[in-house]
């Protein structure tokens, strides 16, 4: 383990960014990573540290960005293929490699999704339940008022006086809530619209929110702006004490976080269609990146970030590694003979 892998890890869990943690937990001989080799994978496939060559690498980036997708773990066995099925298979997908040194590899990958980070604008009752809720959930808490201080609200990780949304590390795991009750929401509602935070929600009865909505309308704000906010904020479970309006309010961004664990990218709000705001944001076909089938070895590979490339009769084929594509250059006929580059 490298010196700075802990506080990576810190710096990754404090940011709210979503990472997978790949173990080496079992080497057969001969393999360059040894058990208890580590590495971390970041959501845009950034990986650091060190879990094997250049054959096991991209396999490893594969199968971390499914964990990430998924939320769940798993357990792979990097092999050559005649190696497949002679040890137990409960728990562990093999993944056969012709590329690779010779050895075997169990890697454990463990995905760390990233917990919501909650602003809560405010300082009365509901938003002391938020903070209060919010903190037990286990979400990163900020919360920014007049009158508030670290006394009122112990559990919150950022307490800030002033109304400064530069001093809020604000992205797309943030969900900001306005409970001011009619103090300050006019210009935090603008500043949250304006700010990269995919939910954002207001607490006010139906005869405030119409007058925020025109305050709003005659802002800079641009429609698409105005449009992603949500009111009444919350689940309609008829709650009525700031407890339970804060409930309702963490239970609708806890909705959209079971529906898809990369909650990264809330969905804007359909306030003409009556629609939720929380919608499946899982990726599709379309959105999942465009993949093709090394020939030499059958691994799949991401065209995008694919480093090993060659160009035979007016194709492009994908290889994992150095191996599989010098393998091709020496003989492309032997593995094209049958089919052209499968595109997935």
């Amino acid at each position: 383990m490298t010196s700075d892998f802990i506080p990576q890890l810190q710096t990754l869990h404090q940011s709210g960014q979503p990472f997978a943690i790949a173990t080496v937990v079992r080497a057969e001989r001969p393999t360059s990573a040894k058990p208890g080799a580590k590495a971390i994978i970041t959501e845009d496939g950034k990986l650091t540290g060190w879990i094997g060559g250049s054959c096991a690498e991209p396999t490893v980036k594969r199968e971390a960005k499914k964990a990430l997708q998924d939320g769940q773990p798993r357990l792979i066995r990097l092999c050559p293929p005649e190696k497949l099925g002679q040890m137990g298979q409960e728990g562990i997908m093999e993944i056969a490699l012709t590329c690779i040194s010779g050895g075997t590899l169990d890697i454990y990958i463990e995905p760390q999704l990233a917990q919501p980070h909650l602003v809560v604008i405010g300082h009365l009752a509901t938003a002391e339940a938020l903070v209060t809720l919010g903190k037990g959930l286990g979400w990163r808490v900020s919360l920014m008022g007049l009158d508030v201080s670290r006394e009122r609200f112990p559990h919150a990780d950022l307490v800030l006086d002033q109304l400064d949304f530069s001093q809020l590390a604000i992205n797309g795991n943030t969900a900001i809530i306005v409970a001011s009750h009619g103090n300050y929401d006019e210009d935090m509602l603008v500043a949250a619209l304006l700010s990269p935070a995919p939910y954002v929600a207001l607490i006010a009865s139906k005869t405030r929110a119409a007058a925020i909505l025109q305050y709003l309308h005659e802002s800079d704000l641009a429609d698409d702006q105005i449009h992603r906010l949500k009111y009444p904020a919350g689940l309609d479970l008829g709650a009525t004490t700031p407890e339970e309006i804060a409930l309702s309010i963490l239970a609708e961004i806890l909705q959209f976080r079971k529906k898809s664990p990369i909650a990264a990218n809330l969905q804007p709000f359909d306030q003409a269609q009556g629609k939720s705001p929380i919608s499946d944001n899982s990726i599709t076909n379309d959105e999942l990146p465009t993949v093709a089938l090394d020939p030499v070895c059958g691994m799949t590979v991401e065209i995008a970030t694919a480093h090993f490339t060659s160009e035979y009769n007016g194709a492009t084929y994908y290889f994992c590694a150095a191996g599989c594509k010098r393998s091709f250059d020496k003989e492309p006929e032997k593995y094209i003979s049958q089919e052209t580059p499968r595109v997935l």
